[in-house]
């Protein structure tokens, strides 16, 4: 009976070793992306900050999150006054392990790090103290595009005015604040496509966009439906939103033409109204009010790019009411 508690006792202590090391390798040494690049200075001219607020605006959406949103409003718009100064918050009643707020971009919010750090941060989800952001920001999708692409966000960021708002900190529950440290890896960035390979040119804008990020099922963590044919759910305060197939099948974008769907979005344009929603209205997440601005030539090869992909049947019910 000795020996054998002799050997459970090893035992244990072998597994709680294991276990602490797992712990402290996870804590100290991830995420590993390298260092931010010391050298970058993104040079700020009218035309890098007026292509980086289309990017920020109309097809990255950074805007979208770092504001606060008004979901009594169709699509929830961002609250006037709150653009770039973050306070949006994504927490677990949302099916968020933790509560995440999205910081402050304006030069108040990122005034002392450098452009090599917004550049990491950005391509990578690693802040200036090592330490990884959520993945709400799709920064796995963002460390897939053209440098210049980021560069102009960033460029677009510093010449904004400062605002001196402070938003709460963001906090992971148990154990995903250690998962989180996993999830980073280094950037993979590409060069931009010609705009005259409009299916090549659409996959950069809807990687751009992170499309596939809410247009493919996620449950328990993890993607488990067939990219961009929809079906991933969200719990919005009046409903469950169920996100639409957008591959060629009929249950998706098949009956559609290009000018059709580049009419959906320009419906939601400069002279569109947002409506109050009631409790029993359809509401989205979608920004539609700031895709809208999206040029039509790029939108076009965003729906040529995705009737290039395989049909995928996909029928879903796009919005269940509470009540």
């Amino acid at each position: 009976m000795k020996k054998f508690l002799k050997v459970s006792a090893y035992i244990v202590t072998a597994i709680l070793v294991i276990v602490v090391g797992a712990i402290s390798y996870i804590s100290f040494a991830l995420p590993n992306v390298g260092p931010p690049p010391e050298d970058l200075k993104v040079e700020i001219t009218p035309e890098k900050v007026e292509h980086g607020k289309y990017l920020a605006y109309h097809v990255m959406m950074c805007v979208d999150c770092h504001s606060e949103r008004d979901f009594s409003l169709f699509s929830g718009p961002p609250v006037p006054g709150t653009e770039t100064t973050g306070g949006e918050r994504f927490d677990q009643s949302m099916g968020f392990p933790g509560v995440f707020f999205s910081p402050n971009i304006t030069p108040f919010g990122i005034g002392d790090w450098t452009d090599g750090e917004l550049f990491r941060l950005i391509t990578t989800g690693v802040r200036k103290d090592g330490t990884p952001i959520f993945p709400v920001m799709p920064y796995e999708k963002y460390g897939k595009i053209d440098a210049d692409d980021i560069e102009a966000v960033i460029a677009y960021i510093r010449s904004l005015e400062p605002v001196e708002v402070v938003r709460p900190q963001s906090k992971a529950d148990f154990p995903f604040n250690l998962i989180l440290r996993t999830i980073p890896t280094e950037a993979s960035l590409t060069k931009k496509p010609d705009p005259s390979d409009q299916v090549a040119y659409g996959g950069y804008m809807v990687n751009a966009a992170a499309c596939g990020d809410c247009h493919t099922k996620f449950e328990n963590g993890s993607y488990t439906g067939e990219p961009f044919a929809g079906g991933r759910e969200f719990a919005l305060p009046n409903g469950i939103l169920t996100t639409p197939n957008l591959t060629p099948h009929e249950s998706g974008l098949g009956n559609w033409t290009s000018d059709m769907f580049v009419q959906r979005f320009k419906m939601y344009g400069e002279h569109y109204v947002p409506e109050k929603v009631g409790p029993e209205d359809m509401q989205t997440i979608m920004p539609w009010v700031m895709y809208a601005g999206m040029k039509e030539a790029d939108l076009q090869a965003i729906f040529a790019y995705l009737q290039s992909l395989p049909p995928v049947e996909n029928y879903v019910e796009k919005f269940k009411p509470n009540s």
